[in-house]
């Protein structure tokens, strides 16, 4: 594998530059879209540091237990205008020094802390059940609970009408309370829902699907301990992290996770030793590619054709190899089918390799 391997020889492990703080303020977010003319929020070098602030656009589900004061300078002071095409509060561009079309951003995910003890779920008009539910929208309230490493439902509430303005606060601490979920105990998982590079187009593009250059890819293996891998499009990468989760299981099938902001430790490491067409997701165990479109089989079909350049460009596998090992053990997945494009995402172990001296 020339861009990862078990014994360090293939890529020197790059140790920590300089350490950098990127907090969420209404000059350093950009609400709903990426844009490669956006100038940037922070410029690093290939190996630093960035602890970051990741603000779930949902904060306002329970203002009271989700928005702290920094919170809300950001649903105050950027104007509803500037929310759009889409709908999540994006930290960053962050510019990488020397990174070029065509190379590699390595955004190595070390830590995500829940940046309070709660989280929101809505069931929302773009849902995959909307209609079977009476056209109805319902958002649950998990409580954290760090030790446990779980969430439970502490209430329920019906949002009248349509939940579409991005930074909807909902007014619940006079909302209907209802009790939800008696008993229930969620895995919390936190990860990034959306995160990526400035595409290579004029103007804004929508955070709401994602694409080859990440996006919202609503993947919840995109979490502390994983690695990613993003084709850059633009010079210096712009690469911005947003719509931060606490536990989603796949396919999204609401329209939201347990919505909470989080602060987010990662290292970005610039490649120009390899490519991918799409974003990989490296994990302890798996490598994962996806395959996006608005047909979930076209998205099936580009995640297999991804699964098998991996396989045949990086593996070394003949075609006919790769082809017979990915029915066999490889495990296709629905990422999400609520976010105009719908997601497919395959994993292979990385364990069914001959590992180095085996």
């Amino acid at each position: 594998m020339a861009f990862i391997c078990d014994d360090g020889e293939t890529r020197a492990d790059t140790l920590p530059g300089a350490l950098h703080r990127l907090n969420a303020t209404p000059e350093t977010v950009h609400w709903g879209y990426f844009d490669p003319a956006r100038a940037p929020s922070l410029r690093v070098k290939s190996g630093d540091l960035i602890q970051a602030e990741a603000i779930t656009h949902h904060a306002g589900d329970a203002p009271d237990l989700m928005m702290d004061e920094a919170v809300t300078r950001l649903f105050k002071e950027i104007p509803e205008s500037d929310r759009n095409p889409g709908v999540h509060i994006m930290t960053g561009p962050i510019y990488v020094e020397d990174a070029k079309p065509g190379d590699i951003l390595e955004v190595r995910y070390l830590r995500m802390v829940p940046r309070c003890n709660y989280g929101s779920n809505l069931a929302a008009n773009w849902g995959y059940l909307y209609k079977e539910f009476g056209e109805k929208e319902r958002v649950t309230i998990y409580e954290l609970n760090a030790n446990a490493n779980q969430a439970q439902a502490l209430y329920a509430y019906d949002f009248p009408g349509k939940y579409l303005v991005p930074g909807t606060i909902t007014h619940c601490p006079v909302c209907d309370r209802q009790p939800a979920l008696k008993g229930v105990r969620v895995q919390a998982r936190p990860h990034l829902g959306t995160a990526g590079v400035a595409p290579d187009v004029h103007g804004r593009v929508s955070t709401i699907p994602p694409g080859l250059h990440g996006g919202n890819i609503d993947n919840w293996r995109i979490g502390a301990g994983s690695t990613m891998y993003y084709p850059v499009q633009v010079d210096g990468g712009l690469f911005s992290i947003g719509d931060p989760h606490v536990s989603q299981g796949d396919g999204e099938l609401s329209g939201t996770a347990i919505e909470a902001s989080l602060n987010v430790l990662f290292q970005i490491v610039l490649r120009k030793d390899f490519s991918v067409p799409s974003p990989l997701l490296e994990t302890p165990n798996y490598w994962i590619v996806h395959g996006f479109n608005e047909d979930l089989n076209v998205a099936m079909r580009d995640a297999s054709l991804d699964m098998l350049g991996l396989l045949t460009d990086h593996v070394g596998l003949s075609r006919n190899d790769a082809y017979s090992l990915m029915s066999v053990a490889s495990d296709f997945a629905v990422t999400q089918v609520v976010d105009g494009r719908q997601g497919v995402h395959v994993k292979i172990p990385r364990s069914v390799f001959p590992q180095k001296g085996g």
